[in-house]
């Protein structure tokens, strides 16, 4: 995607009055102007389309492009209710402006939480139907006939009875005239023609040729790289550095310091990277010196024995738990995840008197703009910010960190700076999935089935880290989504959350909170089926008579596995469902263990519902990503922490999924009109607990801790 033009209020104007009609229901500051042929209404958010005079449709995506396919799924959104001609849109990054806020992410400009269909849902469309009346009104008046025998199709607006034709482009100009109409009809789903088809992803061809734009492709007159030297334990900070033998590298400009170390600046990222392994550097490692994984499990251990903030209290569970006719005891324990995106994090910043330009792959525009104005020392509206394309996000580049390290560096050098991070500075310097730890207990009738259910949530908060006002009374009810959801008819259910800080930066990662509460919850009920020597399938069925649309995904996905049919030897199939961002998705997994103990998965049968569905491609890839990431975090994922420092470095020590161990994923989805979910992160948190199920079908070794690692 490129990024958004620079364009004043003059050029912006001109164009929308003459060669461009402008759809925005509140446009950016750039392009406001009081009066005029394309005045922006004020009820609206924002400003998405802009037809050309050469038949063109250009929509600015307000959404960071990190491979879930914005780029296509928002672009499908406005063109359907246009009736525009596919082959004419075209895309382009909205710039950071408050027009472009995320409702359903704290008002704020940002991509996350599997949201941007969802946000923009009706709004794209309504801005669509919009210019469509507009333009239907445009011909009308040209050619002196009534609004209602003209129809829009593809482009283009005919006079049914005349089989006149006139195209889009040629209708701009009169229709920047047209008063802007009030609420506008949206189509009924029955008469779609773009929407809930396979439409070729719009990004797919300029990845393929080259053309497409990443953070680390940014390029500015006069740029210099700076490599930065962190501490290798959180929190630390600078005590001394010597400096001298950096500055003898050849090609190093600059050595200096900044909020997170050290930054050697140089005329390329070699001689940059070889200034700072010149560095000489004293580090105040401060208390996190101290922490380890040990030390983390003992913290986590230790205050699962304390009451937390209670986040569900369904009747009764400690009564009923001495009455039950069995009772279980169970507890997890999972790792800090890194997020390991291809493309390391990067930032180009130059922070000049006048104003500050960042070019970076963000999921945070609103945050980077504002970093921007502060460090810069400008108002927000003088920091441009130009969104790239991500090379994965998954939740990292929400964060601020890189991107602060770039304006400190250029503001420091009076000069535009990239700033790039290695491999092992990305996988050591992160903020990671929590850590955590689960205790339950549950007590079974005298047929098996569940009487109570208590589940304790030891772990860090993200929110505390990023929003912390969001915490109330010691309960982040983010990080018991999923635990307090528990779908299952169990008539006394006790949730609570104690909330520990470990000192080890902890920050949003796919699917987030879910990814381990899906994985506890999902195996512990399938420790109860076996407790009551049922199948977990049907034990799962029979406990969601009150949860239809998880009942429904359960359902399909046993039906397309074969749940039940034999596999050949040495292989068994385990199964869990869960809801997260408002979609539901059961996974099969068929798994087998080599004669090393290596654990194989071979398939994984997914069924998602995630209410209307723009692009079925889109939802299946997403599905697939989701699975082999979730799958790789359940086999290998562990960052751990000895003396405050992360173990892990490169692919190397914390692997990937490889082409030759991914599994056969098979996507089936129900088809629905309930309320819209996401498809970003939904897949991500099954995968753990349907393959740890499959291994105890297998092996008879219930897994408690990930990752998963080589069985015995």
């Amino acid at each position: 995607m490129s990024a958004a033009p620079e364009i004043t209020r003059r050029e912006f104007l001109e164009a929308a009055g003459v060669a461009s009609l402008v759809i925005g229901f509140h446009l950016p500051a750039a392009g406001r102007r009081a009066g005029g042929a394309a005045a922006a209404a004020p009820f609206a958010p924002n400003a998405w389309l802009r037809i050309g005079a050469d038949e063109s449709v250009l929509v600015v995506v307000d959404r960071s492009e990190m491979g879930q396919g914005v780029t296509t799924s928002l672009p499908m959104l406005l063109a359907e209710e246009l009736e525009a001609d596919w082959s004419r849109v075209r895309i382009e990054s909205a710039p950071a402006d408050k027009s472009y806020v995320n409702p359903m992410l704290f008002g704020m400009q940002g991509t996350g939480g599997s949201t941007s269909v969802r946000a923009a849902y009706t709004p794209l469309r309504k801005a669509g139907a919009t210019a469509r009346e507009m333009l239907l009104t445009a011909a009308a008046e040209t050619w002196a006939v009534d609004k209602a025998a003209c129809r829009a199709e593809k482009g283009a607006v005919i006079h049914t009875p005349s089989n006149r034709r006139l195209t889009y482009g040629q209708l701009v100009a009169k229709a920047a005239t047209v008063p802007l109409p009030g609420d506008v009809p949206l189509k009924d789903p029955k008469d779609w023609k773009i929407l809930g088809t396979r439409v070729k992803r719009l990004d797919s061809p300029p990845k393929v040729d080259g053309s497409a734009q990443f953070g680390i492709d940014a390029k500015a007159p006069g740029l210099l790289v700076a490599v930065v030297a962190r501490s290798p334990v959180f929190g630390g900070t600078v005590k001394s550095f010597d400096a001298a033998q950096a500055k003898t590298v050849p090609g190093v400009k600059h050595v200096v310091q900044i909020s997170t170390g050290i930054a050697v600046v140089a005329d390329g990222y070699w001689s940059a990277k070889k200034g700072r392994d010149a560095l000489t550097v004293t580090w105040d490692e401060g208390p996190t010196g101290s922490v380890s994984s040990t030390t983390i499990t003992q913290l986590f251990g230790k205050n699962a024995d304390q009451a937390g903030a209670v986040a569900r209290h369904d009747g009764d569970a400690q009564g009923a738990m001495p009455g039950s006719a069995a009772k279980l005891d169970a507890t997890y324990e999972l790792p800090f995840l890194a997020h390991a995106t291809m493309e390391p994090m990067n930032c180009t910043a130059h922070v000049r008197p006048d104003g500050v330009d960042i070019w970076a792959p963000t999921q945070f525009q609103s945050g980077a703009q504002g970093l921007g104005a502060g460090i810069g020392g400008v108002p927000p509206e003088r920091v441009k910010v130009r969104t790239t394309y991500l090379g994965g996000g998954f939740g990292r580049r929400f964060e601020l960190d890189f991107i602060k390290e770039a304006l400190e560096t250029s503001k420091a050098t009076g000069a535009p700076v990239k700033v790039i991070w290695s491999r092992e500075d990305d996988i050591r310097n992160a903020q990671y999935r929590p850590a955590c730890y689960h205790r339950f207990q549950a007590g079974l009738d005298g047929t098996g089935q569940p009487v109570a259910w208590t589940h304790r949530i030891v772990a860090p908060s993200i929110m505390a880290r990023v929003f912390p006002n969001f915490v109330k009374n010691g309960l982040d009810t983010e990080a018991v989504e999923g635990g307090v959801g528990m779908p299952y008819a169990v008539p006394n259910v006790h949730v609570d959350y104690v909330l520990t800080d470990t000192g080890i930066p902890v920050g949003f990662w796919r699917s987030v909170n879910n990814s381990f509460n899906a994985f506890v919850v999902e195996s512990f009920i399938d420790e109860l089926a076996h407790a009551a020597k049922k199948d977990p399938y049907e034990y799962r069925r029979d406990l969601l008579g009150k949860a239809p649309r998880h009942l429904g995904v359960l359902n399909l996905a046993a039906s397309k596995s074969g749940w039940g049919t034999p596999l050949p030897a040495g292989r068994a199939r385990g199964i869990a469902v869960y809801k997260s961002f408002e979609s539901f998705v059961a996974e099969v997994a068929e798994v087998s263990v080599g004669s090393d103990g290596a654990p194989r998965v071979h398939r994984v049968v997914c069924a998602v519902d995630c209410g209307p569905v723009v692009n079925p491609d889109i939802v299946e890839a997403q599905m697939q990503s989701a699975i082999v990431y979730g799958l790789t975090a359940a086999l290998w994922g562990e960052i751990s922490i000895d003396k405050g420092r992360v173990q892990q470095s490169n692919f190397h020590d914390y692997r990937m999924l490889r082409l030759a161990e991914m599994p056969v994923v098979e996507v089936h989805i129900v088809p629905s009109t309930d309320a819209q979910g996401g498809v970003g992160e939904p897949g991500t948190p099954p995968i753990a607990p349907a393959v740890c199920n499959a291994l105890f079908a297998l092996t008879g070794k219930r897994i408690r801790k990930l990752p998963i690692g080589k069985l015995a």
